[in-house]
């Protein structure tokens, strides 16, 4: 399989990585942390823990990080709701050369087989042309194999679990071990919520791992905590009925 990414900067960006840990900073949408200030905040503290990039949406969100955070490596989306499509990051090749003006080092793109306003294809090109590095969100090893051969850099299990169904309780390692297997550079992403999930995704070969929700969603991760302790709570008090 050929990848007519060649002329890409990966090797900067390979040079940027030391534990492999991106840190994604997207808040709730239209929750209390919803706002750039926050945004800005998460991604300096992510920075200084230790993470080797971040993967911030939006146009002027992505601006501001950049300039704060100038050498640090950025993965940009922008997300939409299209009426004529389920796909939401980066749909459009409008929002690519935004990106790429704001100072995105990576673009990512959904890449999953779906009804789409543009092909994959046109985005990972344009996204090389523009001299920025293409990381495509995969849902199965398929649209992985074909945005590689497309041109991108970087393949992903970004929407593993996200295109129909219930969406599984944990990363899908199957499918990373088995991208790991095919190509040179694996995103881990999608449900890593645990550092021993993360540990776990550099063993069996991820390139780098994205973590979201665990670290920059506090709402999810209270709610988290308060289910656990509401449900012990049920469990005790059914304990204690069946004791009576």
């Amino acid at each position: 399989m050929m990848n007519r990414a060649a002329n890409a900067p990966i090797a900067a960006i390979d040079a940027k990585l030391k534990t492999g840990l991106i840190v994604s900073c997207q808040p709730v949408d239209r929750g209390p942390m919803d706002c750039d200030d926050i945004v800005l905040r998460f991604a300096k503290a992510a920075v200084a823990g230790g993470a080797d990039g971040l993967r911030i949406e939006g146009i002027s969100r992505l601006a501001k990080v950049r300039v704060a955070l100038p050498g640090t490596l950025l993965i940009g989306i922008v997300k939409r709701n299209l009426n004529d499509s389920p796909v939401r990051i980066t749909a459009l090749s409008e929002d690519v050369r935004a990106l790429a003006q704001a100072g995105a080092d990576v673009i990512a793109v959904d890449a999953t087989e779906r009804v789409r306003p543009e092909p994959v294809a046109i985005l990972i090109s344009l996204i090389n042309q523009l001299g920025k590095v293409a990381m495509a969100d995969c849902s199965r090893m398929h649209e992985a194999e074909q945005a590689f051969a497309a041109g991108a850099a970087i393949v992903g299990t970004t929407l593993s679990g996200y295109t129909g169904g219930p969406i599984p309780r944990g990363p899908d390692f199957e499918l990373l071990q088995a991208m790991a297997a095919k190509f040179p550079r694996v995103m881990a992403e999608g449900r890593f919520n645990t550092p021993a999930q993360c540990a776990q995704a550099k063993r069996l070969g991820a390139w780098a791992v994205t973590v979201g929700t665990a670290i920059t969603r506090t709402e999810v991760v209270a709610q988290w905590f308060a289910d656990a302790m509401g449900n012990s709570v049920d469990n005790d008090n059914r304990s204690t009925s069946v004791i009576t």
